[in-house]
């Protein structure tokens, strides 16, 4: 046995026990110019250290691999045979000294870490020469940790990491490493178990029951949206047209002829871009692209926040149809979930044996109807991963807004839970005063970061001020999802027109609060699932009523105040439920009326984007004025749409398949009025009624206004009148 390396530290170290692993790996000065290399090599046959022009040919001091030598000192490198006759040469990882700086750590420890996906994760490197792959990771409470991967045969003895304790970061540098590489770390946890984990801060990934991270050079892609990004900064999303659509990547479209395999992010770029925008809509929200195993989570259980999903392509490749959205002028919102994550054994769950990202208490750490885990935002290290992560999808994938998940659940303590089964706040109360605290340094990071971008609430209850500036006391949201509205307005259609004057209110009261927070109207996936049917088949009466009242319903929509956001398949009245594992319904476009629905949204969001009257006051009362909301005898609602350049439209609404005859409605001034828009035109496969050629406004002053014309308002149809 060699005098240099006892025997117990020798078994310490094949055992990866060992508690300071550099300082007994790698070289080590003895004196008289000379140093004792040290390495781990489980699969060498022989192992030579080689220094200058000098070849020291390595002791084998144990069986399992342990190799010694005594070199000229300086620096050195490995050549490593193995038994089957391959040999490389390498720079030895315990050869590097500490690795990430003092800055980064004492950002990471106070939370305050802007670009951590700069610091953690796996980053290629080339450190004095030597090209390879800095790995770093958070796990306090580990006994050890070490990267496993392609290059090692997945044995946690060869790459053991530097604990550096201050930050509870472990870290190390090995050379050799290349793009594309799996990985993973493996721990012995805080009680001594050994675990695998993916990497939290990886950029690229497996998906599905193959979990491993993959090394990914993220600083190679050119963008080629410079334009837009200028602009973006100085657009004013508020009072201008945002027309949203929906989908999800792995259903929007499949190829069936070839497995009903997904289209991949390029071929998305190819179809679904040139989709879009011949629709009208000004942006694309994209359902959970970051990666997820399991495809019937929607991307709502995210194991890697940092990485688009491998499912559709590379992450350069994500960032390409990005920006042909952006050169084809969409804008990109992405569906971002820092509500909750899944227990999967590869994911953040019991990181290292403790609850590190998630709260220990399940009464304040998980969600029960969910069966996922709910982050600690109070923790400076778990609140600055997901912040930081929002910023990385804003800054390396250029994305223009992040609607964030289930905004409810972090704001409430008792969200979903009865008496005992929750923890109120150091005050008292209810309100989750962390998540509080998370979401308004969240939006005003992102806004002061990215400027023009937008952050999204789905929030479902009262919560007062959730698109109010934080300097207001508000949550620093742009916009909140008008959920009300939408349980509203889709109880009110459900209704037989027969009955729906009992149930007037229903459809008016969205105006009562309509601009208490900035709002956008939303049917979005969510009311498409789980036995709650298709928006066409949610719709009474016969097949022509069903296309009626959804023609009908979209115009009114696009007329009311809020922007807004059709899912996919909603354009063209698909009669089946949305299925995430298969594609929408193509084949319905043999039909003339859904052709006639999707030119309907064709034509709504043009009308939506050229007439001022309905964007520029979209959440501002001064751009609404009802002209008669409680003639529920005959379910006719009438209203106007107005903008500060004197722009005005007249919408009224027949929600009976009655055709209203002779119906006078005020007009603010003289002159002839012609129908914008007809959801029953024949060029939408409706019954062809029309209001009129022209209306010559009358001097009959009426519903407040001192003139007014008379026309015939078509069966169960949204009539859009200006001049």
């Amino acid at each position: 046995m060699s005098q240099y390396s006892p025997k117990a530290e020798i078994e310490s170290v094949l055992t990866a026990r060992h508690s300071n692993v550099f300082a007994f790996l790698g070289g080590h000065e003895i004196g008289n110019g000379r140093q004792v290399v040290r390495t781990v090599q489980p699969y060498a046959k022989t192992v030579t250290v080689i220094v200058g022009g000098e070849r020291v040919t390595a002791e084998k001091l144990h069986k399992d691999g342990f190799f010694e030598a005594l070199a000229p000192a300086g620096l050195y490198e490995l050549e490593i045979t193995t038994h089957e006759g391959e040999t490389t040469r390498l720079s030895d990882p315990y050869s590097f000294g500490v690795l990430l700086g003092d800055q980064d750590m004492y950002y990471f420890r106070e939370g305050t870490h802007q670009r951590l996906w700069e610091m953690m994760g796996a980053k290629l490197k080339t450190l004095h020469g030597v090209a390879g792959c800095l790995f770093s990771v958070w796990a306090p409470n580990a006994q050890r940790v070490s990267v496993v991967g392609d290059w090692n045969r997945w044995d946690g003895r060869v790459h053991v990491m530097r604990n550096r304790i201050e930050a509870g970061i472990w870290e190390i540098f090995i050379p050799g490493i290349t793009e594309l590489m799996h990985y993973k770390f493996e721990l012995v946890d805080k009680h001594g178990h050994l675990t695998l984990k993916s990497d939290p801060y990886a950029t690229f990934a497996q998906h599905g029951t193959q979990t491993s991270s993959m090394v990914f050079n993220l600083d190679r892609y050119r963008w080629d949206d410079n334009e837009w990004i200028q602009k973006r900064a100085q657009h004013d999303l508020y009072h201008t047209p945002m027309s949203v659509y929906e989908v999800h990547f792995g259903s929007w479209k499949r190829k069936a002829e070839q497995g009903n395999r997904w289209l991949s992010y390029r071929e998305l770029a190819d179809d679904l871009i040139p989709y879009v925008k011949g629709l009208g809509f000004t942006h694309i929200e994209i359902m959970g692209i970051a990666e997820h195993p399991f495809d019937g989570s929607w991307g709502y259980q995210v194991t890697g926040y940092f990485a688009p999903t491998s499912r559709f392509g590379n992450p350069d490749e994500f960032r390409e149809f990005v920006d042909r959205c952006h050169q084809a002028g969409l804008g990109v919102i992405l569906d971002w979930v820092p509500g909750h994550f899944p227990k999967d054994s590869h994911g953040l769950a019991k990181f290292d044996g403790t609850a590190l990202y998630e709260h220990e208490d399940p009464r304040l750490g998980e969600h029960m109807d969910w069966g996922t885990l709910i982050f600690n935002y109070g923790r400076h290290e778990v609140k600055n991963f997901l912040i930081s992560n929002a910023l990385y999808w804003l800054d390396q994938f250029h994305i223009d807004g992040l609607r964030v998940d289930a905004v409810a659940s972090m704001l409430y303590l008792d969200y979903s839970r009865e008496a005992g089964q929750w923890v109120p706040n150091h005050l008292g109360g209810r309100e989750n005063l962390e998540a509080i605290a998370f979401m308004r340094e969240l939006n005003t990071l992102c806004y002061a970061k990215h400027p023009g971008t937008t952050v999204i609430a789905e929030e479902s209850t009262a919560w007062p001020g959730v698109s109010k500036p934080v300097s207001t006391g508000g949550l620093g949201f742009g916009f909140k999802w008008n959920m009300g509205w939408m349980n509203d307005s889709l109880r009110y259609m459900a209704h037989e027109p027969v009955h729906r004057k009992y149930h007037h209110g229903e459809a008016t009261f969205s105006m009562i609060y309509a601009f208490d927070e900035n709002f956008i109207l939303v049917l979005s996936h969510d009311e498409v699932v789980h036995g709650k049917g298709s928006l066409i088949n949610k719709m009474p009466g016969d097949r022509w009523q069903k296309f009626a009242n959804l023609r009908m319903f979209f115009s009114w929509m696009w007329t009311h105040p809020g922007k807004k956001l059709l899912f996919m398949g909603g354009e063209f009245g698909q009669w089946n439920e949305w299925r995430h594992d298969g594609s929408l319904d193509w084949h319905l476009f043999l039909g003339e009326e859904h052709s006639g629905l999707q030119q309907l949204i064709k034509d709504l969001n043009h009308l939506y984007t050229s007439r001022p009257a309905l964007h520029v006051k979209d959440h501002e009362p001064g751009g609404f004025h009802w002209l008669d909301a409680n003639d529920a005898d005959n379910s006719i609602f009438a209203y106007t749409r107005s903008a500060p350049d004197g722009d005005q439209v007249t919408v009224l609404v027949n929600a009976t398949p009655v055709v209203r005859q002779g119906y006078r409605v005020g007009v603010p001034e003289a002159g002839t009025y012609r129908e914008l828009l007809n959801s029953d035109s024949s060029s939408y496969a409706g019954s062809g009624v029309s209001a009129g050629a022209g209306f010559q406004a009358q001097q009959t002053p009426w519903q407040g206004l001192p003139w007014s014309i008379v026309v015939d308002i078509p069966p169960l149809a949204t009539l859009v009148l200006g001049r």
